[in-house]
């Protein structure tokens, strides 16, 4: 048996907004663009890793009022889990997310755990980090 990881949610306060991090600052391609009424979702993947996607939706898409309420209040919180890239080049990825002016929680430092790695937040307040695996 086989099994690996498809996707992922990443709930955002606005799509278009969030395109522009994750798409121009992180690089990675929209690859299915879908919407429902008043609402979508917004799937984007990496030749690098095919197969995997993330897939930016606001709270209330496709769950009811209550449940849109509850994590609306999760993201303004800063609550929800946190997505953690892998790069080859942390330096180089660092200063283009910084140039896009996503906002910095952490620079690149080496963790006493293995990799060097940094943090920023999306726009919608959503904690991404970025490692990259230490040579032996």
């Amino acid at each position: 048996m086989t099994i690996s990881l498809q996707y992922t949610n990443v709930t955002v306060n606005d799509v278009d907004e969030s395109l522009a991090f994750y798409r121009d600052a992180l690089g990675l391609e929209v690859q299915n663009d879908v919407a429902s009424g008043r609402y979508r979702w917004v799937t984007l993947g990496s030749d690098a890793q095919p197969g995997l996607g993330i897939v930016l939706s606001e709270p209330h898409a496709g769950r009811s009022k209550a449940d849109g309420d509850a994590m609306q209040e999760l993201l303004t919180k800063g609550v929800l889990p946190m997505l953690v890239f892998a790069t080859d080049d942390l330096d180089a990825t660092f200063e283009t997310v910084r140039a896009s002016g996503a906002e910095v929680l952490q620079e690149p430092i080496d963790q006493p755990w293995g990799p060097r790695d940094c943090a920023f937040r999306d726009p919608s307040g959503n904690t991404v980090r970025i490692s990259q695996a230490t040579s032996a």
